[in-house]
């Protein structure tokens, strides 16, 4: 009633073509069965004569048009059926009765005379019309009945979750590409997730398995050495990383107008381990550097520190720290000026330690309130402010770290246009806790060197960044691009993140870094990245069924491009993300969920090429321990010097603090 029309009217136009139907079929039987209708007593001169004048119309005395004709006007009538839609009706059944009843009902009439007797093969015609025209009818029923949409069967929406992503290969001087692949509604298609601009940082996600180094790390390796580029690489399970950075650089040794040296720090294995010394004394320039390295050991040897920047008996230590560091700095224009040195000098007696460093002018602001409590015999408070740097320190005096942090064969400018160099440093997941902190003052002090203008452009590479203590890391990504530093970090969640370094600083790291890509997380990480995809157009649909009919509707409305249970559920090899452009190189397709295509077979033949790392020299444990015991007796041998010239010179005898 809607469209205007007269339901009424049509529903006896349907039914006077069925009737028509009928009534050709059943004059087509009287004049093919006659043996079949006298045995009923049905034939009588009247209609008889009737009949068979009709059968001179070319549509009914030809048995293939008169059925035929019966057949268009039954389905015909078919077409106008309205039957109530049924989620469970298949259309499958109903056209096979329809072709099955077709067919018997176009059966020839000369069928029935391979039979002898003449009333039984007019029976057996009689019911295969019969049957056939039934069967077209209930197979017209049932599809009527058919519901076409018989909803979507994608159970966990992801057809209506796909989106167009970028399909050019954006290269250029700087850019990291990997070839990936993605669905879009049915079809999957070939794409590009294109890091154009690594200076904006690179965050790398995931949990354990998701494929962060095999997938992404691993690729920004090797094409940033195919760039030119100079790099650090902190690897925790070393040597995975190392042993790909030192083979790309022998398989592109082209790519550099200068060459840069392969450094490794590997604490585990001297004899494969470069000596170099974070506190070398011609990079430390001021007594902020001092204070910015004190920093970063106390706080990578004490994780919880980090949310308690700021109280007393966190940064009594710190200064403390700083005042041996500056000192040793001075003491002869740094000969001593070595992390192992510093360890043994807080060692001294605190009388001769504090005589000694009173010497100083530039440190006296620092180590003055902890002279006045050892004066006044406060001895408890001292403890609490000193013995905790003290102990801390002491689990960094073992022989192999003393030997490898004592003396330099290269410097930390990685990025030097005229000595470029490769570093990979090791981290043992046993060791994670020692050897983190060590490693956390080299990355300080490099972050410092590459940070500047007018060096070769360069790309840090942070494999599980929390397991390290990184101070500055949102001021190196919010400043280093100007100076062409690219880093990337590999993060497995961002709680482990928030654990580490405290929520505020983990904040800035996630809301700073200008690309990230994320393979399987859960909860908060998830939540955030589905947030910064935002909404996309989806299609929706609702269906009705009730006693009388069935409804469907269709509408669109935003929904989350990847919903967090999406982000959750991510295969290996399967990441999402957004990407950063830049001027010369606008990009309206940023963000991407797409399996990140890795050559498996040439991956592996390439690894099983790979040259191992070579060895720096042969080294014995004797050489290793002498080195040990060296440091300890140039310590005993400052302090006790520093205290004869103190006695020979008045001016400095006061500062001489005498026991009680």
């Amino acid at each position: 009633m809607a469209t205007g029309e007269n339901l009424q009217a049509l529903r006896q136009i349907l039914d006077m073509t069925r009737k028509a139907s009928m009534g050709i079929l059943l004059v087509h039987c009287y004049l093919q069965l006659p043996v079949l209708f006298d045995s009923w007593g049905l034939v009588q001169p009247l209609w008889d004569t009737f009949l068979k004048n009709l059968s001179k119309l070319p549509f009914l005395g030809i048995p293939l048009y008169a059925k035929g004709l019966s057949l268009g006007l039954l389905l015909v009538s078919l077409l106008g059926t309205k039957g109530k839609k049924d989620v469970h009706a298949q259309w499958f059944p109903a056209l096979v009765a329809m072709v099955t009843g077709s067919l018997l009902l176009m059966a020839p009439p000369s069928l029935k005379d391979t039979m002898t007797n003449a009333l039984v093969a007019e029976y057996v015609y009689a019911g295969s019309l019969a049957t056939g025209y039934l069967l077209v009818l209930l197979g017209g029923g049932r599809l009527s009945r058919y519901l076409k949409d018989q909803g979507n069967k994608d159970v966990f929406n992801h057809e209506n979750e796909t989106f167009p992503q970028e399909e050019r290969k954006l290269a250029n001087e700087y850019s990291v590409n990997l070839p990936a692949s993605y669905r879009l509604k049915r079809k999957v298609r070939k794409s590009w997730i294109n890091i154009i601009n690594p200076f904006r940082a690179l965050l790398v996600l995931g949990t354990p398995g998701s494929g962060k180094s095999y997938f992404v790390i691993r690729h920004v390796i090797t094409q940033h050495i195919q760039k030119g580029f100079s790099m650090f690489v902190y690897d925790f399970k070393y040597d995975d990383l190392s042993r790909i950075a030192y083979n790309a650089l022998l398989k592109n040794k082209g790519a550099y107008k200068v060459l840069p040296k392969f450094h490794t720090i590997n604490f585990d294995d001297l004899s494969r381990s470069h000596r170099c010394n974070p506190l070398e004394p011609s990079t430390m320039l001021d007594i902020t550097d001092a204070s910015e390295s004190s920093r970063t050991i106390m706080m990578g040897l004490n994780r919880e520190w980090i949310k308690k920047q700021g109280d007393f008996f966190v940064e009594s230590p710190i200064n403390f720290l700083t005042a041996v560091i500056w000192y040793l700095k001075r003491y002869q224009k740094g000969k001593y000026c070595t992390l192992p040195h510093v360890i043994e000098m807080m060692q001294t007696d605190y009388d001769k330690l504090f005589s000694v460093l009173r010497c100083e002018p530039e440190i006296e602001v620092l180590i003055n309130p902890f002279v006045s409590a050892y004066m006044q015999g406060a001895t408890d408070q001292l403890e609490g402010q000193i013995a905790s740097a003290k102990i801390t320190m002491a689990r960094l005096s073992s022989p192999q770290l003393y030997y490898v942090l004592s003396e330099s064969e290269f410097t930390l400018d990685i990025n030097n246009p005229e000595k470029p160099k490769i570093v990979c440093m090791g981290n043992n997941p046993q060791k994670q806790q020692v050897y983190g902190a060590v490693l956390s003052l080299y990355i300080s002090r490099i972050t410092k060197l590459v940070n500047q203008k007018g060096k070769l452009k360069s790309s840090l590479i942070f494999d599980e960044f929390p397991t390290i203590y990184f101070n500055g890391i949102d001021n190196l990504i919010a400043t280093a691009r100007s100076n062409k530093v690219a880093t990337c970090l590999g993060v497995q969640d961002y709680s482990q993140l928030k654990k580490d370094y405290g929520k505020e600083q983990a904040e800035v790291v996630m809301n700073t870094v200008g690309n990230i890509i994320s393979g399987q997380v859960l909860g908060d990480t998830a939540k955030q990245l589905s947030d910064r995809f935002g909404k996309i157009r989806q299609q929706r649909q609702s269906r009705s069924v009730n006693s009388n009919d069935t409804s469907i509707s269709h509408s669109t409305q935003l929904d989350l491009a990847v919903p967090q249970s999406t982000i959750a559920s991510l295969s290996s090899g399967e990441f999402v993300g957004l990407v950063a452009d830049t001027p010369d190189q606008p990009m309206e397709l940023k963000g991407f969920h797409a399996r990140i295509i890795n050559d498996h077979e040439g991956l592996k033949r390439e690894e099983e090429e790979y040259r191992d790392i070579p060895a720096c020299r042969e080294l014995g444990e004797k050489e290793v321990m002498d080195n040990y015991k060296k440091i300890k007796a140039e310590i005993n041998e400052l302090v006790e010097s520093e205290l004869e010239r103190m006695m020979d010179s008045p001016g400095l005898a006061k500062f001489i603090i005498q026991k009680k």
